[in-house]
């Protein structure tokens, strides 16, 4: 059976290589003949590295409202585990908060890399409940997410 770990962080706002980054490291760590990671940043690499991630403007399909929605929509309820990282989070994630929903309702596997820091601003009861496993470590979450889909050898 093939596995999939979906990588939701922030995005708008961020830049490209922010965005890119930890992501790329996720999937070198977490790709294997039975599992791949799916991106929301696939196929989006019309920013320059340092630029803000913006998709106001782009006349790509997969970069319009409809289209990301519909895409991360279906990458995040087929997913067996959703990998998310906070960690660097500079305001509050609309759009991943929604992709922890979704997996929460269908009780896909929730794996949180939090900040250290006192100030979460993502801490809300609601949330906080719905994550099933949050740590201050993107390597932690990684190895927690192997051993949810039995790659943990």
């Amino acid at each position: 059976m093939k596995h999939s770990v979906y990588l939701a962080g922030p995005i708008t706002g961020c830049t490209y290589r922010g965005c890119t980054g930890w992501r790329e490291y996720a999937q070198r760590c977490l790709d294997s003949e039975t599992t791949k990671c799916k991106s929301p940043m696939r196929t989006k690499n019309f920013w320059a590295p340092d630029e803000i991630v913006d998709n106001s403007g782009l006349s790509s399909p997969m970069a319009s409202a409809r289209g990301i929605l519909c895409r991360d929509h279906n990458d995040c309820v087929n997913a067996s585990v959703l990998l998310v990282n906070f960690k660097e989070a500079e305001k509050i994630s609309i759009g991943t908060v929604m992709e922890i929903a979704w997996a929460y309702e269908r009780r896909i596997p929730i794996v949180v890399v939090l900040p250290v820091a006192v100030l979460n601003i993502h801490q809300h009861d609601m949330l906080d409940e719905a994550i099933d496993y949050a740590v201050a470590d993107l390597d932690v979450a990684i190895a927690i997410a192997r051993t949810i889909i039995g790659e943990d050898a």
